[in-house]
């Protein structure tokens, strides 16, 4: 195991120190596991928390700051955070005007933010919860009841986001993050297995030349391994799979994800491919993403995500943010 580690089991804590000395606009309790802006709770300013398993980064604590999240919980690696967790997130940033839960639909996530959302309600926060349920390559997998949430959470976190920023109620941010997530699909790809600290392994077997197709964030399996493709024919049969899902009528939002261990020279070639096919398939680009955005560690691989956008989706995504990860607009 090559890492840039010190014990497996200081990873998330160790990560947390090194954000909170990066970053002094955020509030970073390492011990509670919990990131918030340092400005919370805003007045008149619904909040947005989101979290998971730690492993994905950026997500969730990378897109915390003003325009995106107000806080977010981050667990040990591909593993759920707690309730407490969330309760303090969701305490940390109630400004009065109630705190909407994004959860990617993974069943510890599930569990634990709505056990989290009981206990925050006796306390008289006002809560929603949405569900990121986008990834069109299996129904069910390892981690899930449903399918899985990948990359649109990232068109969840920012759009919806930009709503509370300008200080639209919980129910229409709560309606404008739905909308996002409906509007949504996704499919991935690995070229490589993933490697967890605690294991030291790779946590699946893919064969030298082999690459899986439909492939989750945590490495679950996906429809079916495949011998190598090339960019181009990746690039087919993940916009095929995600347009033959929920063909969209508009323009669309694309964000091409790398899962950690794929160089950006490589994504924005494949990002071309992607292009030329939703071009072929006459489908119109309001705006593209690119980058590692909603990772697996070092897996090598990549998704596509495709989000069908209005004017008001597409105001909302140009709108200013400043986060670790994500800024523009200001």
């Amino acid at each position: 195991m090559r890492m840039l580690i010190n014990v497996p089991e200081t990873v998330v804590a160790d990560a947390l120190r090194g954000m909170a000395a990066a970053h002094p606009e955020l509030t970073v309790d390492v011990e509670n596991r919990v990131v918030v802006r340092r400005d919370a709770p805003v007045a008149g300013k619904v909040g947005l928390v989101s979290g998971g398993g730690s492993g994905h980064e950026p997500l969730h604590a990378g897109f915390v700051g003003p325009g995106m999240l107000s806080a977010a919980a981050p667990g040990e690696v591909f593993t759920s955070p707690v309730p407490d967790q969330m309760v303090r997130a969701a305490a940390a940033v109630d400004s009065g005007q109630g705190v909407l839960f994004i959860v990617k639909n993974y069943t510890g996530d599930v569990l634990n933010f709505d056990m989290a959302a009981e206990l925050a309600e006796d306390e008289g926060v006002r809560l929603a919860k949405v569900v990121v349920d986008d990834d069109v390559a299996v129904t069910d997998s390892t981690f899930t009841a449903g399918r899985r949430g990948t990359g649109a959470t990232l068109f969840v976190e920012k759009i919806a986001g930009a709503a509370a920023e300008e200080g639209a109620p919980l129910e229409r941010v709560e309606a404008i993050a739905r909308r996002v997530n409906e509007r949504s699909r996704s499919f991935g790809v690995a070229l490589s297995s993933v490697t967890t600290p605690a294991k030291g392994t790779p946590t699946f077997d893919l064969p030298p030349g082999r690459l899986e197709l439909g492939i989750g964030i945590h490495g679950e399996p996906g429809r079916e391994q495949r011998g190598m493709m090339t960019s181009r024919e990746i690039a087919d049969f993940a916009v095929d799979a995600v347009l033959e899902d929920r063909p969209p009528t508009g323009p669309v939002l694309v964000l091409v994800n790398g899962m950690g261990g794929t160089p950006l020279l490589e994504l924005y070639g494949f990002n071309a491919e992607v292009q030329r096919r939703l071009k072929e398939r006459r489908v119109a680009v309001a705006r593209t993403l690119v980058g590692n955005y909603v990772t697996s560690l070092d897996m090598a691989g990549c998704s596509v995500t495709v989000c069908q956008v209005d004017e008001e989706l597409v105001r909302l995504w140009d709108a200013p943010v400043r986060t670790a990860a994500l800024r523009w607009g200001l």
